[in-house]
Order: C-alpha cells, then structure tokens, then sequence
C-alpha cells in the first residue's frame, strides 16, 4: 500500500533499533509521547472477538487506517529489525478522548514455540472536530534469521477495528553469509532501545588474558548537531560489545572522549569487564556544540587536545592492542609529527582505527585520528555498513590474537 504524503523524520530500521513510536504532524505541541512496545512472550489470554478477528486473516478497516510493513533489515547492532507504521487520519479519532489497543502476533515458521505477542495503549488526548493531518504509530520487534507470518489488529474504544497481515523474511545476502546475528535463528524479541544495558558474563580463555585499551570518540555523524542521538552511539557501542565478548580478552580499558568538546566523558582502566551502565551516565550529557569560552580562544584547541590524549593514552600504558573508534575528527590541523613520532619505538603493539562513517562519499578523505596512527603502523577500517562492522572486528580480533602469540614466541621461556 502507498504511504501517506505526510513525511517524517523516523530513523529506519537498518539504522537503529527504536521502542515504539506515536507522532502527530497536525498538533504540534500536543505531539503524543513515545511509549514503548510490550512484548508478552509466548503465553497471552485472547478475548474471543480478537482472536476471532486474527483467525479470519482478513483486512479490516472499521477504524480508518494504512499499514505499511517494515521489511526486516540487519542493523548494526547485528540484529534484525522487523516492524511496521501505521497511518491513521486525524479526523477519524477526532471529537473525544479515545484509546487505541494494538495486538501484534508473530509466528516464526521455523520454531514451535510461538506465536509471539506484543501490545500497545496509547491514550488520545481530545481532538477538534476539524482536526487535520494523520498520525503514524511505528513499531518494532528483533528478529533472527528466517520466515515469519505477522498479524496486526488495532481498536479503538468504540470497538472499531483495523486488521492486516502479511509475510515477513529476516535473511542474510550471500556475501554477508559468515556473520552471525546477535539473536538466533527463528527468535522474536523485543526491540532493545536501551543502548547502554549490562553485559552477561563472559566465560574467559584459559591462560594469560589479553588487555586492550579502547579509546572511543562519541560524538555525532554531522559535527553540526548539537547533541548525540542513537544512530550515533549504536555501532559504537556494538564495537565495544563485540569486543567484550571475545574469550581471549580478559582486560579492558575504556576512554570515552569528545573531541569538540576537548574532553574526557570516562576512564576505566584494566578492568575484567567494560562498565556499559557507567559508560552510558557519562555521555549522556554530551553537548559538542557547547564549547566555552577558554577552549574558543585557544587557536587549535582540538588538535592539543587530541595530541595530548593519544601521548598520554600511549606513553603510560603498554596494552596488547589500542583501538581507536568514532566518526570522522574533521580539524583545521593535523596532529604534529613531531608530538608522537617520539613515541613510535614504544609501540610494539598493533594500533587499529575503527572509523564509523555513514556517508564515506561524502567525506572520503583520512581525518585526524587516521593521520594520527600511521605514526604508530595503525590499521584503518572503515565502517558504513553492519558487515562492515562485523568483518572489521573479526579482523582486529585476529591480528592481536597473532600479534600476541608471534610476541610470545620471541621471548624466552614463554
């Protein structure tokens, strides 16, 4: 079915996973809030008329709606992101305060233990009767790969229904084959819109563990805006999980840093797990477009601050790796020579660059960071993509593993 004319600025699925999501464009200032969608899991009590309704695989419109299907899509976070919008004009909710109850039902068809169920209420405030425009309620659910059949049903108080139905498919491209999503095959969860949730347990490598040290820049795709949004964090943080969970690294040290703003967000040193709870307080209050005064008077204030970081970062500590990560550090000036050439002896560990970059056509040229760790031998990869983020840490993974194992090779007695 044909969307509305009505656009909006929702974040796509392939983008970020998001929590459901109602949108007014004719109210403005009485916008509906974001709520988010429930998952109930396999066990729900369906009254008669609802079920009745899901069964006939029917198409109603009783209550005036449009439902236009998602189509799954992997997202950086390595999960796949199914769903659905739906348009609902104004004018048809209009004249009294009503409630809207959406019930969704996904059946995999690769597993037996289903179907799935989430629901929604989303309380609508009094609308004028010449009330324009129309509404989108957005949802989303996590999928693993395969097959799955998605019923719809929303009412209103009044008992008016909109129904629909269709066939959804989560599935990998051939060149994408070795990744392996975050959830497994036939799985149906709910949305994770919660960046920053604690980590399982990881069960370990026997041996000696391997410490690396991340150094990670949070800060917006478009170093105009004035504040970070999810679309931003998400691969940033999948980076960090991903290596979090490899069992050959045992020791972590994080550095969270802003370099527009010329400062560091959060430090955990040579911990045995990275802190997602605290690193999530600490940039939550990021701000890049607010500089003081001090830092506007100092001619290349980001370019000391980013010499000062790596030195300091490289010179007190002698890790397995470094890895570097965030979008492109765009300065008037590049990182002196001279600032880290000096230290480029000390460095026998691999030095990697993970840089995040949505729109490499846009800005195709090395930036800062880049520059910064040829001085070390570094390693840049660039991430637009979710198979780029999964082939890249799979890569670094690799060559520290090796690195390590050639190093001990070279040192008597190990």
């Amino acid at each position: 079915m044909a969307r509305s004319s009505h656009k909006s600025e929702r974040v796509r699925p392939h983008a970020v996973a998001r929590a459901f999501m109602v949108s007014s464009f004719a109210l403005g200032a009485a916008a509906w809030a974001q709520v988010p969608l429930t998952g109930v899991g396999t066990q729900l009590q369906l009254n008669n008329s609802d079920l009745a309704v899901l069964e006939a695989q029917q198409i109603r419109k009783d209550l005036s709606c449009t439902v236009d299907p998602v189509k799954p899509a992997l997202g950086f976070d390595l999960r796949f992101h199914g769903g659905y919008d739906i348009n609902v004009p104004l004018q048809d909710l209009a004249g009294y305060e009503n409630q809207l109850t959406i019930l969704v039902r996904v059946t995999s068809d690769g597993r037996r233990d289903g179907p799935f169920y989430f629901f929604q209420r989303i309380n609508v405030p009094k609308l004028p009767e010449d009330a324009k425009g129309a509404a989108v309620l957005s949802g989303l659910f996590d999928l693993g790969e395969g097959k799955y059949h998605v019923d719809l049903l929303m009412k209103d108080r009044s008992e008016r229904v909109c129904s629909f139905n269709w066939e959804a498919e989560a599935t990998l491209a051939d060149r994408d084959k070795e990744i392996q999503p975050a959830i497994a095959a036939g799985s149906v969860e709910r949305a994770e819109y919660e960046q920053f949730n604690e980590e399982p347990p990881v069960e370990r490598a026997p041996g000696k563990p391997l410490n690396i040290k991340i150094l990670v820049n949070f800060a917006p795709q478009d170093s105009s805006l004035s504040s970070l949004r999810p679309i931003d964090t998400l691969a940033l943080v999948t980076v960090l999980r991903r290596l979090s969970r490899e069992p050959q690294f045992g020791k972590f040290s994080v550095v969270a840093f802003n370099v527009q703003e010329q400062r560091v967000l959060y430090r955990q040193s040579s911990a045995e797990r990275i802190d997602f709870p605290a690193l999530g307080r600490a940039i939550h209050g990021v701000e890049p477009g607010k500089v003081d005064l001090k830092q506007l008077s100092q001619k290349h204030g980001e370019v000391s601050f980013l010499s000062d970081l790596i030195r300091k970062e490289i010179a007190n500590d002698h890790p397995d790796a470094v890895i570097f990560a965030g979008p492109k550090v765009l300065l008037d000036d590049s990182v002196p020579e001279e600032d880290l050439k000096p230290l480029a002896s000390d460095v026998t560990y691999p030095v990697f660059y993970m840089n995040y970059n949505l729109n490499p056509q846009a800005v195709p040229w090395r930036d800062a960071i880049g520059k910064a760790i040829r001085n070390f031998r570094g390693t840049e990869f660039s991430i637009s993509r979710p198979r780029d983020l999964w082939f890249a840490v799979s890569e670094v993974v690799s060559r520290i593993v090796k690195s390590n194992q050639v190093g001990s090779a070279l040192v008597p007695g190990k």
